[in-house]
């Protein structure tokens, strides 16, 4: 094993670029925002100077009113479309993207805290401010009015880009009428057939123009745009790093009241995302109330979150249980027992390194060590069989999209990895 730990370090030196890292070369050639994050645990295994560099190069392209774009323009490279002349996204100190990711970045810095020295603590305690001033933006800019959790203005925002769980909210809007031509570049680097579609993406691109037309402002946006859903993911994803944030706040002194606010509003507001039909916790569109109906990796984060009733745990635990029968590996992005379900296909099926760890993580904390364990045995074997890929084929273990993937070496070696440590402990 101890190779794979060496091309999984290499693939983190090949794809830096000067301090920060790219997914992978070609089809994701900048900085992107939950990348970096969970890159940063896979460098700190050898190099916490570079983990720290990664995380305080993100935030250095915070925008004013708090938020981190989920991309960072830091070159423009003609490899990738939409770029930064597409998005004129230019409220922050580096062009980048008008939306953000999930905010895991919090959760993070109190992990390399927990494993790290002073100097790491000192690193983290640097950046405190900017981490509240991003939460702070979560729940006033992302939170629309009369909803009770945050939402999102964009699928590319969940990170799930075209998963069956914003059909309800995609299926409402409309292309625009004066959309300008443009060539994909993401179909020419990997296979089409595990890529989203051509009108998911004239959708994804409708939601800039009407970003760019209405100058970035991020209320109208939420409050006005084509596109609004609350996303399990993000939700426990936050509740879990305002948690995060807290314990950050108490051991450098600073006040906690606005921090816990937020965490007693995300653990109620866990309700708004119970579909008592499906029995799991699933998106919602905000404008109709509809929910999807499909249990996804993200739908099993509430343990994760801390988040939900001892039944609804119990109903996610089931969920998670019957999946693994019906799939070789874990944990699935859409369940394979539903509609829609392609093994293959971007965040319709296939497996995510970086969902594994989190899911298992959250899943070993609340007793349920058998299944954290699969979780983390299932991503060693697909990368032992198939290598260091985006995602994977949860019935075959085949890799999907991108190689070298920087995400998935950094998971190796912060946690699948024979070396690393099990999940309780990550």
């Amino acid at each position: 094993m101890n190779d794979l730990d060496e091309q999984a370090r290499a693939i983190l030196r090949k794809n830096d670029r000067g301090g920060y890292t790219v997914p992978t070369a070609r089809l994701y050639p900048y900085q992107w925002n939950w990348d970096s994050a969970f890159v940063a645990l896979g460098f700190a295994t050898f190099d916490r100077q570079r983990a720290w560099q990664e995380l305080d190069m993100l935030l250095e392209g915070q925008w004013p009113n708090g938020m981190v774009p989920h991309i960072l323009f830091r070159r423009d490279d003609p490899d990738y479309f939409p770029g930064p002349s597409v998005w004129q996204a230019n409220r922050g100190p580096i062009p980048s993207g008008g939306i953000s990711q999930p905010p895991v970045l919090s959760s993070i810095v109190q992990a390399l805290v927990d494993t790290g020295g002073e100097a790491d603590a000192r690193r983290a305690e640097a950046m405190f401010d900017k981490l509240c001033l991003w939460h702070r933006w979560w729940h006033t800019e992302r939170k629309p009015k009369g909803c009770p959790v945050v939402a999102t203005v964009h699928p590319w925002e969940t990170g799930r880009d075209n998963c069956p769980d914003w059909n309800i909210g995609m299926d409402a809007m409309a292309v625009h009428a004066d959309l300008e031509p443009y060539t994909r570049m993401d179909t020419q680097h990997a296979n089409p057939a595990q890529r989203p579609s051509k009108d998911q993406y004239d959708k994804f691109v409708t939601i800039i123009k009407f970003g760019r037309d209405c100058g970035w402002d991020q209320s109208i946006l939420t409050n006005e745009g084509p596109f609004l859903m609350a996303d399990p993911g993000i939700h426990f994803i936050l509740l879990r790093a305002d948690r995060d944030l807290q314990k950050l706040a108490a051991r450098f002194g600073r006040g906690t009241s606005e921090i816990e606010s937020w965490i007693d509003a995300g653990t109620t507001g866990s309700d708004y995302f119970w579909n008592a039909q499906a029995n799991a916790f699933c998106a919602r569109d905000v404008h109709s109330g509809k929910f999807s109906d499909g249990f996804t990796n993200a739908s099993a984060l509430c343990f994760y979150a801390d988040a939900g009733s001892e039944d609804q745990r119990a109903a996610t635990v089931a969920h998670i249980e019957r999946i693994g029968a019906a799939a070789k590996y874990m944990l699935p992005s859409w369940d394979p027992e539903a509609p829609m379900f392609e093994a293959q296909r971007y965040w319709c099926g296939p497996i995510w390194t970086q969902m594994n760890y989190i899911a298992a993580k959250g899943l070993a904390e609340a007793g349920h060590a058998d299944l954290a364990s699969r979780l983390r045995s299932d991503l060693r074997a697909m990368i032992e069989q198939s290598g260091f890929y985006e995602c994977f084929d949860p019935m075959t273990g085949a890799g999907c999209i991108g190689t070298d993937f920087s995400w998935t070496a950094a998971m190796w070696l912060t946690w699948a990895s024979p070396t690393a440590l099990s999940a309780g402990e990550a």
